[in-house]
């Protein structure tokens, strides 16, 4: 079958993205796989193309025209679920050693299958939560980087993320339309975790209307031991937004 690439071909351009014609072709037999799996299990609701191009790959790729990621050699992809951005990151950054975080052991198997058929190396994924994850001496504070795309406010998304990274590195959430609202709620989080927040960052997706906004947040003191709080807290009790 013949797949149009020009969308994500020329989405990657505009985040300073060549992408070679292995890579593209990583990219569709992804593509493949994803909508494979779909059918026995939910890993999305986009299965059209074109919208995966654009709303998975391209928008995954989004935070190359943020952070240089040619500086970061470590990153995690907390709450994975079909491995966006970890794995389109892995792609387009072959140097980068990436981390596949999922409570859910099915999504992990389909991602070990894309791993493998891709042939993708120094990648990883590992099952658990990201609370359990957080407290794990592995894990905590290893990567230059810790991204996500998890539906989750961003002072919860913080709890989760940032024990990850260490002094010096970033927590990078990807959000749909405008986050004003969650950056002030989350700016209590964003101290206590060891954050400061560094820009954010607002655009429309490759030529559409769709807003989107990536929060950069830089990790400047180690994350007290007392975070990740125990598996569930986070979202019950956000911090910063505990009730009086």
């Amino acid at each position: 079958m013949n797949y149009d690439m020009s969308i994500l071909r020329e989405g990657a351009q505009e985040y300073g993205i060549v992408l070679t014609e292995r890579q593209e072709e990583q990219f569709i037999r992804y593509y493949e796989l994803l909508i494979q799996w779909n059918k026995v299990m939910n890993l999305t609701g986009i299965t059209e193309f074109d919208q995966v191009l654009l709303k998975h790959f391209a928008d995954s790729l989004s935070i190359a025209g943020t952070v240089d990621m040619k500086k970061i050699n470590t990153c995690i992809d907390v709450g994975t679920g079909a491995g966006f951005p970890g794995i389109p990151l892995k792609i387009a950054f072959p140097h980068l050693k990436v981390t596949l975080l999922d409570s859910l052991n099915k999504r992990l198997n389909f991602l070990s299958e894309v791993i493998g058929e891709l042939g993708l190396e120094d990648i990883e994924t590992v099952h658990l939560r990201a609370e359990e994850g957080g407290k794990k001496l592995q894990y905590r504070e290893k990567y230059d980087l810790s991204v996500s795309r998890a539906v989750s406010r961003l002072a919860v998304l913080c709890e989760y993320c940032m024990p990850y990274v260490k002094k010096g590195g970033y927590f990078v959430s990807y959000k749909a339309g405008q986050a004003e609202e969650e950056i002030r709620e989350g700016k209590k989080a964003i101290s206590l975790l060891g954050g400061k927040l560094e820009k954010t960052e607002s655009f429309q997706l490759c030529q559409t209307d769709m807003d989107r906004t990536l929060v950069v947040i830089k990790k400047v003191k180690e994350t007290p031991k007392k975070y990740p709080r125990k598996p569930g807290t986070p979202a019950k009790e956000p911090l910063g937004l505990e009730k009086a």
